[in-house]
């Protein structure tokens, strides 16, 4: 078995019939999220079995097999939803451009050397943290400690995985903080 891949999180219920909304953090979530596609749960517990999949007002909707009511709904809310990374296959299909041209496993990104625009070092990408308002990069200090940097073009303007590096361009006092 491979790594855990992140391809969403469980957020509130909608409407009575087990129905939840999906943060979704994949870039094909057609086939992440296809009926009767299993998912592995953050939390114990078995796997979850997607009943019913569809998109409702820009927000993607599941429901689970046994998951039949709001209230077994609520129960799942912040849920990590995993694949195993042997069966994630490819990324994005190279045919398809997406709104940036590039999408990143954490996988692709950990072990990274992170330097600064004009090129002196920060240290290496150790680990990806999924939050409510998006990924941060753990880039642990060559001294000890870390930093945490949002995974944005804005900071991050330059992912090079041949090159083994990214370029962080954090604004003033970023890099400051803890």
């Amino acid at each position: 078995m491979g790594d855990a891949i992140v391809v969403g999180r469980i957020g509130k219920a909608h409407g009575v019939r087990g129905d939840v909304t999906i943060d979704v953090r994949t870039d094909v979530p057609e086939r992440r999220f296809a009926v009767g596609a299993r998912l592995d749960r953050s939390s114990d517990g078995p796997d979850l079995v997607i009943a019913e999949s569809r998109w409702h007002s820009g927000r993607l909707l599941l429901r689970f097999e046994g998951v039949a009511d709001r209230t077994a709904a609520e129960a799942l809310r912040g849920t990590v939803l995993t694949i195993d990374a042997d069966q994630a296959g490819d990324a994005a299909d190279p045919d398809e451009p997406d709104d940036d041209g590039e999408f990143w496993w954490d996988r692709d990104l950990v072990g990274l050397r992170a330097v600064a625009p004009d090129g002196s070092p920060l240290g290496e990408v150790t680990d990806i943290v999924h939050t409510a308002a998006g990924e941060l990069l753990a880039i642990g200090k060559p001294g000890g400690g870390e930093h945490l940097v949002p995974f944005v073009h804005e900071i991050v303007p330059t992912v090079d995985r041949a090159g083994g590096r990214i370029v962080v361009d954090a604004p003033p006092g970023l890099l400051d903080l803890g």
